[in-house]
Order: structure tokens, then C-alpha cells, then sequence
């Protein structure tokens, strides 16, 4: 069965820690969240070995460790998520449906693990996080799970990259209202960006490519993420 695409607002603060982990964050935990994604219609095999392979418990907060794989988001702090097991496998299966990028850019690294997941699959990410304490945090998680991979920048999102620019893919883990032109001038030709749009419970996943001529869009369904916001913090 097909879940909807949610997001949910959270208050608590992330911390890293609990590095040996608990009962509930086994192997064998992580194994039965991938064959919920499989049964909810998640077929992409690299994404879920990659998902599989990631100690998504130390993303979360350690209170919440217990829940770390339960399929849905959980808080982390700055009204921010790390997101719904579903969702991240659903954007990244659309983000390498038709090729592995090279090089993908992130908007909003929150947690670290979208990134983390990303790591896995491409040869390099680049991820851009507002919030100074997130942005500190996922560096700290990127150094102990061994992505080195990635590279985190703590900038507005709405900026994107210039400097790194043009990325094969780039990926919005939350929703601007529209798709900023900055990032459009970022994607490579025939690159592709994924993106949720809209404000409140009016949001559709967009899957944007860019073509010689101009930009194609592709409507993946309605989703509920958090604002992208504007600025630093």
C-alpha cells in the first residue's frame, strides 16, 4: 500500500550520541523497516541496501532511539524532521531513476541523513543547511558513520552552491513555495531536481529536469514538509 508523503513539525533538540547503540536499533531492526518500504511498493533495490545499511538511530535524538525505525518522521529539533523512511526512499528512487548523478546537491541537511543515504549512492553530495546547531550536528554523525563524501556548507538554501555549480541532481527536503531560480540555474543539462512546492496542505512532490530547450515537470503527488525558510539561524 501506497503511504502518503508527511512531514511533521518537531520542537526537541538532536543529539549525537549512543554510538554503540541499543536492542532496538539492531540489525535485524533495520532489516524489517526495508521490507516494510518493499511491501509499501519501494523497488529500487540500491536505495534500500543503502537505507539498510545506515544506523538511522544515530540521527535521532537519543530518547527516540527506540523509534528510530519505525516508518515516520520524528523530531529534531528547530521545527525540523529527519523524514519519513518512506519519503527518503521514494525522493531518492526518483532522484536516480533515469542514471546515478555524479555530483547531487541537497537544500536542507537537517539531520544528515538524507545525505547519508545519498552518500551511498553517488559519487559525491553537497548539502546546505540554514540552522548553525543541525548544521554542526550532521557534521558530527557524517564523521562517525564514515561519509566523507559529503560536504556541508551552513548557507541559505534559497543560494544553492554557485561556486560548485552545475550539479546532475538536487534535492529540497523542504518546500519553498516555488521552485527558487537560483537553484534551476544550478542544474546541469538534463539534470534532474526533486522538490516539494507549495505552502500548508497544498504541496505536490515535483520532479523537474532540465532539458536543452527548457525545464520539464513531472508531478509525483501531493506531500506535506515543512517551509523551506529564508535566511540563517
Amino acid at each position: 500500500m501506497r503511504h502518503p508523503i508527511s512531514i511533521l513539525d518537531g520542537v526537541e533538540r538532536m543529539s549525537v550520541a549512543g554510538l554503540s547503540g541499543i536492542g532496538m536499533t539492531s540489525q535485524r531492526t533495520r532489516n524489517r523497516l526495508i521490507q516494510r518500504l518493499r511491501d509499501a511498493g519501494i523497488s529500487n533495490e540500491a536505495v534500500l541496501q543503502a537505507m539498510g545499511d545506515i544506523p538511522r538511530h544515530l540521527f535521532v535524538q537519543e530518547a527516540l532511539s527506540s523509534r528510530a525505525y519505525e516508518d515516520t518522521a520524528l523530531p529534531i529539533g528547530h521545527g525540523q524532521t529527519i523524514s519519513q523512511p518512506w519519503v527518503v526512499a521514494t525522493m531518492t528512487a526518483a532522484l536516480l531513476e533515469h542514471g546515478v548523478p555524479d555530483r547531487v546537491l541537497e537544500i536542507g541537511t537537517g539531520s544528515g541523513y538524507q545525505a547519508t543515504v545519498l552518500s551511498k549512492l553517488v559519487p559525491q553530495v553537497y548539502t546546505v543547511e540554514r540552522v548553525e546547531e543541525l548544521f554542526r550536528s550532521a557534521r558530527r554523525v557524517f564523521r562517525a558513520v564514515g561519509a566523507r563524501n559529503i560536504r556541508c556548507k551552513k548557507s541559505d538554501g534559497y543560494l544553492g552552491w554557485p561556486e560548485n555549480a552545475p550539479f546532475e541532481a538536487i534535492m529540497l527536503t523542504a518546500a519553498p513555495p516555488g521552485i527558487p531560480e537560483a537553484l534551476l540555474k544550478q542544474l546541469s543539462i538534463g539534470g534532474r531536481l526533486i522538490a516539494p512546492v507549495g505552502q500548508g496542505q497544498h504541496q505536490r512532490l515535483i520532479c523537474v529536469t532540465r532539458t536543452e530547450s527548457g525545464f520539464e515537470e513531472t508531478d509525483l503527488g501531493g506531500v506535506i514538509f515543512v517551509p523551506m525558510l529564508q535566511g540563517l539561524e
